[in-house]
């Protein structure tokens, strides 16, 4: 069973394992941030990392959540600069453990999250960016929905150049009951 639940302080064992051991997996994806990969993961890292994510919850701008899989921490989605008003939309971005792709994890989180934002934090809209040569992530965000907007150009620092980015995304009218329910009646779930 998959489910989100806010990160915890205790959570920093398990990210920092993680973060450590699929370094080849998650690094050619991310952002860079000038600090070495393993400094940046580490343990004590973690109350870093951590107190950021809950003081900008704590300013509405960000829900930061574990993604588990059968109670077991397995990875970390993030919805951010969540903005009420007239715009009603924020970003969300997800990673998971190697050991648990490819079965449904990443996309049930997904799917779990637009819910929540069209739901309970009442946005409009959802966007994701991605590198367009990230199949993986490209087909789990297919498969919630979201649909591409456009090409971001030299849009983010990742893996020692600027890398363009597929701009996606969803809004509440393109959902029909909730993200999770599709998924389940279009029988692309099999973590259900």
């Amino acid at each position: 069973m998959v489910r989100l639940r806010p990160v915890r302080l205790r959570d920093g064992a398990q990210w920092s394992r993680i973060r450590v051991a699929d370094r080849a997996h998650l690094e050619p994806w991310e952002p860079a941030t000038g600090m070495d990969w393993d400094v940046r993961h580490a343990v004590t890292a973690w109350p870093t990392v951590y107190s950021g994510l809950r003081a900008e919850a704590r300013k509405g701008r960000m829900l930061p959540y574990v993604i588990e899989l059968d109670g077991q921490f397995c990875g970390q989605l993030t919805i951010g600069n969540v903005t009420h008003g007239a715009l009603r939309s924020a970003w969300i971005g997800y990673w998971v453990a190697s050991s648990v792709t490819g079965g449904g994890v990443a996309t049930a989180a997904l799917a779990l999250g637009v819910d929540h934002c069209f739901g309970p934090v009442s946005l409009h809209r959802v966007e994701a960016t991605v590198r367009p040569e990230n199949a993986a992530s490209r087909a789990v965000l297919a498969k919630v929905g979201f649909r591409e907007e456009g090409l971001l150009r030299r849009y983010l620092d990742v893996d020692g150049a600027w890398r363009d980015h597929l701009l996606v995304a969803i809004t509440v009218e393109e959902i029909d009951g909730s993200a999770v329910s599709t998924l389940v009646r279009r029988g692309r779930a099999a973590w259900a």
